[in-house]
């Protein structure tokens, strides 16, 4: 054993000096797996396992095993092991480990790994790369028949992108990072592989000419492909070999070193390490562009949609499936401000869920018509307000145009620092994605299903007239850096051009101008003087100038430094943050406001309301003291008004309250559910209305601070002349009856689908993430509506134990568009959320069986 540890050393150290002579990767790679394979076949032959055999599978299986990569290993038996058989299998793991290789290994049967396969994608992808090694040849070869034979590509497909997607959420959809993960981060090996199992898996091939063959890649992307993925393979080879272990991160501490390899020196205008770093950030960029396209070209293959005609936006613009089409490839070269006109469109068009592959390879090729011509054209100037001024899409399409090079063309002060290094003590991210999750920190204040995470963001920014200056002071507030000099001073200059060139007002570009120039200004005071000393916060006042300024520069400030790291954020700066601010805004206006004026209006009309009703103030004290700030940005006076006075008197009742009243704005019930907080009840009560033949057109889901569920539906159902009225008595009684019972929830009734929605099908889509304190999750889904559907979706939750804490139901037509903030232990465990995500696929995916024509369902 000792000559054995000793050669696969001497010879694993030839390779190294070999490499790093003269570079290789395929070579190195395939080298070092062969040499493994006959270090592993010596030391089985050894120990004589009858009748098993010996499986490499994973990278190994691929023969590609990295200097520093686990070796592994699936030990194939024939049936349950023997008593005597279970030594040899220590005795043959524990030889390999102590002649220095690191292994991975399982003890399986053929049917344990069908079954296991079938049940978790990251098996089912490890086995797809068997490779047989030593023993039983016809075991290993009854493997790979049942594996074939089991095998649904489909699934297989959907399987990957939800794997792919919750594993680019992990790295917050960013190659950017500063020490990024070359293997597992957006853009990194682990795409480029995805693509390669998606296609091999769908029978279109191995190599790169087979999608090229099959027309799902042009020959030009095939060739950078293949370059990328072999400057990725070296740089994982040298990383190996610096580190001296399994290292996939290029981390600070080698990233000179590898520059120094590279050939990269320092310079008096940058590191050499950050040249390195920029050629893998562009690299990493192509990598997610082709990814992107490759797998929505072979989705298009697997899933064909029912033929239909492009639906027609505009002349220029059409809707294919649920993707924004051009039918011209010439039309951004030809028409280059309707390149901006399609980011516009992509957000104003709630159905659309990206652009087909063509539509993104003429955004690329025609990123260079954006010069200074088309950024004085005042159409052009006119569009890119218009997208900073809409309601929903701001942080995917300012995504989507950095992804394609389109916003560093139209802001080049931007495009200067796209994959710019930031060599600091707590930036994470590289300057222009820092700037996006800034952008994006903003954007979430506005969105009340968040309000949870900062509650007086959230007010404050509610009540703020055009909040979207603050984007734009999020887009330039560090944009300077890395010109030399402070970079608040040159970025306020360029932000008072953008305002100029614009036509913003003097008020809005000053505003812009000054919370750029002073954006780090309240980080500094409170973090390194006494918040609480009067002449500190009145010198402090003096700097905001105007409560309109400074209530910008709080939202700006919190959102920048939760935009720095996910570590640098903490309870402590919050609460000086929030001290200052409130102290502040005290000395400029006068008035100790503990509330936002917004806030505050919806809390005096719901007070207004109660005495309309005899009632005194003093009645909504005690139920009032349970809410939160969520409770009252998501609801409106007369809903306040409407609980208050329902409730008050009934505070910690043990048994249900339901009450139902006429819908205030329309058609419909409203139905208000008051107990204290169970399982699966969010279920039960989809449930009931279900059975009830009543829609639900929207849910505001809400836990009292004492752990009472207070949640309010819109119910409609019944026929167009529904008598509404005399539903309510009914509902009170029956629905608080099911709320007590104690049987389990019944099935889905099923019903029809919309004739819109069989003719224009919505692919359905799941995603859950964490909020941004950690300790609650977003579940986001996209389908088209149809009887049952949130039933089923709560259905799903509850079997898998998940507590539901706020819900936005949101139907628009036949497109169901809900986020849920949820809570569970099964969402801490990464393989769970993607059983989880593929269950949810499916529920939303069911077609429902035909029901009585008089009967309704509910809907989400």
């Amino acid at each position: 054993m000792l000559d054995l540890r000793k050669n696969l050393a001497e010879e694993r150290q030839g390779l190294r000096v070999a490499y790093l002579r003269q570079p290789d990767p395929q070579r190195l790679l395939r080298a070092h797996s062969g040499l493994i394979d006959r270090t592993v076949r010596e030391v089985w032959r050894g120990v004589a396992l009858e009748g098993a055999a010996l499986v490499a599978t994973g990278g190994y299986g691929r023969g590609e095993l990295y200097p520093g990569s686990d070796v592994d290993l699936l030990i194939l038996l024939a049936g349950d092991v023997p008593e005597g058989d279970k030594e040899k299998v220590e005795k043959l793991i524990g030889v390999l480990w102590d002649i220095g290789l690191e292994i991975g290994h399982s003890v399986r049967t053929v049917e344990e790994c069908v079954q296991t396969a079938a049940e978790d994608i990251t098996i089912r992808t490890t086995l797809m790369e068997a490779r047989y090694l030593a023993g039983s040849r016809k075991l290993y070869q009854d493997l790979v028949a049942r594996l074939a034979g089991n095998f649904d590509p489909i699934a297989f497909f959907k399987a990957k992108k939800l794997e792919q997607e919750q594993r680019h959420a992990k790295h917050q959809d960013t190659p950017y990072s500063l020490e990024p993960n070359l293997k597992e981060a957006p853009g990194g090996l682990r795409d480029i592989h995805t693509i390669q199992w998606i296609a091999r898996a769908s029978g279109i091939g191995r190599k790169w000419s087979d999608l090229v063959a099959a027309g799902l890649l042009e020959r030009r992307e095939a060739r950078q492909l293949a370059r990328h993925e072999a400057a990725f393979q070296d740089l994982r080879i040298r990383l190996h070999y610096l580190a001296g272990r399994r290292e996939d991160r290029i981390v600070f501490d080698f990233q000179s070193a590898l520059a120094a390899q590279y050939g990269d020196v320092d310079t008096p205008e940058r590191r050499g390490s950050e040249a390195m770093m920029q050629r893998y950030y562009r690299a990493a960029k192509t990598v997610t562009q082709l990814n992107t396209i490759v797998l929505q070209n072979i989705g298009a293959r697997l899933l064909p949609q029912p033929e239909e005609v492009p639906r027609a936006l505009n002349e220029r613009f059409r809707i294919r499936g649920e993707l924004l089409h051009i039918e011209d490839e010439a039309l951004f070269e030809r028409e280059p401000v309707t390149i901006l006109e399609s980011f516009l469109l992509m957000m104003q068009h709630h159905e659309l869920r990206g652009m087909t592959a063509p539509t993104l390879r003429a955004l690329w090729r025609a990123r260079r018509r954006i010069d200074a011509d088309f950024r004085r054209d005042p159409l052009a100037q006119l569009l890119f307000l218009q997208i900073l001024q809409q309601p929903r899409g701001i942080v995917h399409e300012f995504r989507r145009m950095n992804q394609y090079g389109i916003l560093g063309r139209y802001l080049p002060e931007f495009g200067r620092i796209v994959g710019q290094m930031q060599h600091d003590l707590f930036h994470v991210y590289t300057v222009d994605q820092h700037i996006l999750m800034v952008l994006r920190n903003v954007r979430r204040f506005t969105m009340p299903e968040f309000a949870h995470e900062f509650p007086l963001c959230s007010e404050l920014i509610n009540g703020f007239e055009r909040h979207w200056l603050i984007y734009v002071a999020a887009l330039y507030h560090d944009i300077a850096k890395g010109r030399g000099g402070d970079h608040s001073e040159l970025g306020s200059t360029d932000v008072r051009s953008f305002a100029k060139n614009h036509g913003l007002s003097e008020d809005d570009t000053d505003l812009v101008a000054f919370l750029v120039e002073k954006h780090l200004a309240m980080s500094h005071v409170a973090q390194k003087q006494d918040v609480y000393d009067p002449e500190v916060i009145s010198a402090f006042a003096q700097t905001a100038g105007t409560e309109r300024r400074l209530v910008a520069l709080y939202l700006l400030t919190v959102a920048d430094v939760r935009g720095t790291s996910p570590k640098v954020w903490n309870g402590w700066k919050a609460k000086l943050l929030e001290d200052l601010f409130r102290a502040a805004r005290r000395a400029l206006t006068g008035t100790p406001l503990e509330r936002d004026a917004a806030l505050a209006e919806k809390q005096a009309e719901a007070t207004r309301l109660l005495r309309l009703y005899a009632l005194s103030d003093g009645v909504k004290e005690r139920f009032w003291k349970q809410l939160d700030t969520a409770y009252f940005l998501r609801h409106d006076p007369q809903e306040i008004a409407w609980h208050t006075r329902s409730l008050h008197y009934r505070v910690g009742t043990a048994q249900p309250v339901v009450k139902a009243r006429l819908a205030p704005f329309g058609e419909g019930l409203q139905v208000l559910i008051y107990l204290p907080d169970r399982e699966a009840l969010f279920a039960r009560i989809c449930g009931y209305f279900e059975r009830a033949g009543f829609n639900i057109a929207e849910a505001k889901i809400y836990t009292t601070r004492s752990r009472y569920a207070l949640d309010t539906f819109v119910v409609m159902g019944q026929g167009s002349g529904a008598h509404y009225r005399d539903m309510i008595s009914l509902i009170e009684t029956e629905l608080a009856a099911e709320l007590e019972s104690q049987a389990p929830l019944a099935p889905p009734r099923g019903g029809r689908l919309s004739r819109r929605v069989r003719h224009f099908p919505i692919s359905p889509s799941v995603d859950i993430r964490p909020d941004e304190r950690g300790s609650l999750y977003a579940l986001q889904i996209v389908a088209a509506d149809r009887p049952g559907l949130l039933y089923g979706v709560a259905r799903t939750l509850a079997r898998y134990r998940i507590n539901l804490q706020t819900a936005r139901i949101n139907t628009l037509g036949d497109r169901a568009e809900d986020v849920f903030l949820v809570s569970g232990e099964a969402l801490s465990n990464s393989k769970t959320v993607l059983q989880l995500e593929q269950d949810l696929l499916k529920e939303l995916s069911l077609a429902p069986q035909p029901a009585p024509a008089l009967a309704a369902a509910a809907t989400s």
